[in-house]
């Protein structure tokens, strides 16, 4: 495929944004869900999360920000991947860019019940009609719906790393081992998050499922998006 020397600049910023994206949304991501979720929300444990999170408030502040910068990111690698992939196939680099557009809107809606956590950490001595075991429920509730309209919204996600995966498998460029990951990958997030949505009270099958495909959803996008930072866009030097 020949570019023109503009079209060759795109290619070449294109890449660059969405690995460098890439790689602050995963930072960002293991901080906010690997770190401070992880420690501060204790599954089963109104009490214990409760007290964690109102003990560790600004802690939990930053949580909710990293996800802020994932999401904005997000939107940066949308516009990448359809500037990257575009000259490839553009109907599905358009579906695609619209399917992660859609995904990143859910993930929207789950950090508003972050925020809606937040407020009941920060104001609990203005919730006089609540008891103490109430505002825990009802902090736990909104947990569990951040978890739950994320899980939907990673299927959508999957849809979105499929098409990705397909079109990058078609293009004579791209490491075919970044496009099969790809691949893998959006298959593990759809079965995983199905199952998560659909059959929760089969935790032990999920738990596998999550296991088995844990290394793809990984290295799969973040494979590609080091890919792209280092070689995305640049011509072989055959072709210069």
């Amino acid at each position: 495929m020949n570019f023109t020397v503009q079209e060759k600049s795109n290619q070449r910023t294109a890449a660059l944004t969405a690995g460098i994206s890439l790689i602050i949304m995963t930072l960002a991501s293991f901080f906010s869900y690997g770190f401070v979720h992880g420690s501060l929300v204790v599954e089963g444990d109104a009490s214990a999360t409760f007290n964690n999170i109102v003990s560790s408030n600004n802690l939990f502040k930053g949580e909710i920000f990293g996800w802020v910068i994932i999401m904005i990111s997000d939107i940066l690698v949308t516009w990448a991947f359809y500037v990257f992939l575009e000259p490839l196939n553009k109907s599905l680099s358009l579906l695609g860019a619209w399917l992660r557009l859609t995904y990143t809107t859910i993930l929207g809606i789950a950090i508003l019940n972050l925020i809606l956590v937040w407020l009941l950490s920060k104001n609990t001595d203005q919730l006089v009609s609540f008891s103490i075991e109430q505002t825990q429920s009802l902090m736990m509730l909104f947990l569990e719906a951040f978890q739950s309209v994320w899980s939907i919204g990673l299927i959508v996600f999957g849809g979105h790393l499929f098409i990705v995966g397909y079109v990058a498998l078609k293009s004579n460029r791209i490491p075919k081992v970044i496009s099969i990951l790809l691949l893998l990958a959006s298959i593990g997030y759809i079965v995983v998050h199905l199952s998560k949505t659909f059959l929760s009270q089969y935790n032990g099958v999920i738990d596998v499922l999550n296991v088995v495909f844990m290394a793809p959803m990984i290295a799969g996008e973040l494979g590609f998006g080091i890919w792209l930072l280092l070689r995305g866009g640049k011509l072989p030097k055959s072709e210069r």
